[in-house]
């Protein structure tokens, strides 16, 4: 706005280099421009200021698509005033000499002309354009139209007015739809996001399969390995055992007697037997009922021991054979074997 100062019953105007001043006195243009600065008397001087700079004007309003459904739509439109005396002659401009500021409100008269023609076409096309289509390509539509209607307004020109540019900012529907549209394109990436945690899963259950399988390969192997040592050692130690037999064997050959010396132990043997036997029954009939009981059992056990042949002679290979005769006299038989 202008400033406007008071000096000795005079007052100084100053104006901004974007604003156009013009000055009537007694009906005639005194001064007439863009950022001027003079002095004026306030009963005689009739002031207006004309902001000629590019101004920004944001709108939104509501309009119904083919398929009956609200959508709001946000546009910014630029203009300028190019014609200040014109926009003068037909909007009211006009300072109070004592504030200066402006009387009326003509930027607001200039943003309804604009909104409503605006609005206007932006209706027209949503009109006829569904939905869908107008939420993908109606920003574009919208902006296109809206541009060429106000181009072509006869009333922008003849009030001094010039549009610069045009933007469709947003097509928006109601919160209900929107939310009801968004469902389908979300239900879909939260399947694609299950989907790919199922393929990890997977993955991850196949990776535990093959681990888990080549643990048990390593265990079976293990085992059979082990069962291998086992048998090894059980062959080892039978290896062993036979060997150490035969040695024995070997040894025992060779200490022992040769066939005339075990001929030569055989009366000896049978008589140190003979005699012990006859001995044995001798004490036996001797004792007590009780003692005849107890050696009857040492000397059975003692015959029976000795039936088969003494120590010396199976060392020597003899081999000793009892018989017994009718008349009850009991006979043994040794055999020398080589």
């Amino acid at each position: 706005m202008a400033d406007i100062t008071k000096r000795l019953g005079r007052r100084h105007l100053r104006s901004a280099p974007t604003a156009h001043i013009r000055h009537h006195r007694r009906g005639r243009l005194v001064h007439d421009g863009p950022g001027l600065s003079f002095w004026f008397r306030a009963l005689s001087a009739a002031l207006s200021e004309v902001p000629i700079n590019d101004r920004e004007l944001a709108m939104a309003f509501h309009a119904r698509t083919a398929d009956f459904q609200d959508v709001t739509v946000q546009a910014t439109v630029t203009y300028r005033i190019s014609d200040p005396a014109l926009a003068a002659a037909r909007l009211d401009f006009s300072l109070d000499p004592d504030t200066g500021v402006w009387r009326g409100a003509p930027l607001e008269q200039i943003a309804t002309l604009l909104t409503e023609t605006a609005q206007q076409h932006a209706l027209d096309v949503l009109a006829r354009t569904p939905l869908a289509a107008a939420l993908s390509d109606g920003v574009a539509a919208v902006r296109d139209r809206v541009d060429g209607g106000l181009a072509a307004e006869p009333r922008l020109p003849a009030t001094g007015l010039e549009v610069v540019t045009v933007r469709v900012v947003a097509v928006r529907p109601e919160a209900e739809v929107e939310r009801a549209l968004r469902t389908p394109a979300r239900e879909q990436i939260q399947q694609e996001a299950d989907r790919a945690t199922y393929e990890r899963r997977a993955v991850a259950v196949q990776r535990e399969r093959a681990i888990a399988e080549n643990e048990l390969a390593s265990q079976i192997e293990l085992a059979r390995q082990e069962e291998q040592l086992v048998e090894q050692r059980g062959t080892n130690a039978r290896r062993e055992a036979e060997e150490g037999a035969s040695a024995w064997v070997r040894t025992a050959s060779a200490a022992a007697p040769s066939s005339a010396s075990r001929r030569a132990l055989v009366p000896r043997c049978s008589t140190n037997c003979s005699s012990w036997r006859a001995s044995s029954i001798w004490l036996a009939s001797s004792f007590s009922a009780m003692a005849r009981s107890r050696c009857t059992a040492t000397a059975r056990r003692s015959y029976v021991a000795r039936s088969a042949s003494c120590w010396i002679c199976s060392r020597a290979g003899v081999r000793s054979a009892r018989s017994t005769s009718a008349s009850g006299r009991t006979a043994t038989t040794r055999t020398v074997t080589t």
